[in-house]
């Protein structure tokens, strides 16, 4: 047993995935804070990072984001950062576990939709994700990458346009989805 497995009642633990997410209350930018975060989360992902950041106070629906292949250190520079402003963010680092490696899946991912964007990072597996995404393929939705987490993305827009609030929305998606 590796120093990253731990035996917990005949169930495994494994260190796959980080997320970090910031908000400052004060409305200072945040990207380098989750490039630091993420960073002290390499361990549980190698494969691929990214940023997603929006400013609470600025424009509606404007997000700056960046991701790509590779450690932290190899993806993300310092003018990547500087240029993303916000008080409000999120990062994740990537070990694959649905989905291939390539650029597309790597997170956060960011849809804007009729109301608004949406800035999503999940680490995890839906159990029901190959249903849930034929059922949502069958209603016109169009994938632009083959993980789990999209699926999470589109329950959470498609909820959000009969519900008053994005936290009653992701409510909502959460009761279709089964898995961590």
């Amino acid at each position: 047993m590796n120093e990253l497995d731990f035996d917990i009642g005949g169930d495994k633990l494994r260190e796959e995935c980080g997320v970090f997410g910031i908000y400052d209350l004060d409305g200072a930018d945040v990207a380098s804070t989750i490039y630091y975060g993420l960073f002290a989360l390499q361990h549980r992902g190698q494969e691929s990072c990214g940023i997603a950041v929006s400013d609470t106070e600025g424009p509606k629906g404007k997000v700056s984001a960046y991701k790509g292949m590779g450690l932290c250190n190899e993806v993300f520079e310092t003018e990547h950062l500087e240029r993303m402003h916000g008080n409000i963010g999120v990062g994740h680092v990537r070990y694959s576990t649905a989905g291939s490696s390539t650029r597309e899946n790597a997170q956060p991912l960011v849809l804007n939709y009729v109301k608004g964007t949406l800035g999503l990072a999940h680490n995890g597996n839906l159990v029901n994700a190959p249903q849930l995404r034929k059922e949502l393929e069958y209603t016109g939705a169009i994938f632009q990458t083959t993980i789990d987490s999209e699926v999470i993305a589109y329950h959470i827009a498609r909820a959000r346009i009969g519900t008053p609030n994005v936290e009653s929305a992701v409510a909502a998606a959460m009761k279709k989805l089964s898995g961590a």
